[in-house]
């Protein structure tokens, strides 16, 4: 097989040519559907979940995990292997992304809600709404 995915078959042609041993022979190219393409193993995105979404949960260690098992399988000639941990992979890394910004956008939201009420808190206390009975204090 080359590289361009055609496999080469020699094929006999009928009758007999003397000037070759064996006789003179017809190639056929046919193609063939193989991923040249090699199994990705996603151990970046998987480094960056884990090491930014493991305070909430395993998932980006799991993927590093399999990141690490399916570049395993790739070194050692399994490109089979390798497919099956890097999807699984991918998976758990989309899992633990969703996951984080999810939780990034709930503390965003609890954040915004709390400096709300907290100004709120300090213009109610701090006299800001109150009546001061007509007087006007210009220091």
């Amino acid at each position: 097989m080359n590289r361009e995915g055609y496999q080469i078959e020699s094929v006999p042609l009928q009758g007999r040519y003397d000037g070759q041993p064996g006789g003179p022979r017809v190639v056929q190219c046919t193609t063939v559907n193989i991923s040249t393409e090699p199994p990705k193993d996603h151990i970046i995105w998987s480094f960056l979940c884990f090491m930014y979404t493991t305070p909430c949960c395993c998932l980006g260690l799991a993927a590093l995990i399999f990141s690490i098992k399916a570049r395993d399988r790739k070194v050692a000639g399994d490109l089979e292997g390798a497919r099956h941990y890097g999807s699984t992979a991918r998976c758990l890394n989309i899992g633990a992304t969703v996951l984080f910004s999810i939780m990034v956008f709930i503390f965003i939201i609890t954040i915004a809600v709390v400096a709300v009420k907290m100004n709120e808190a300090y213009r109610s206390y701090s006299g800001y709404h109150t009546n001061n009975y007509g007087y006007n204090y210009r220091g």
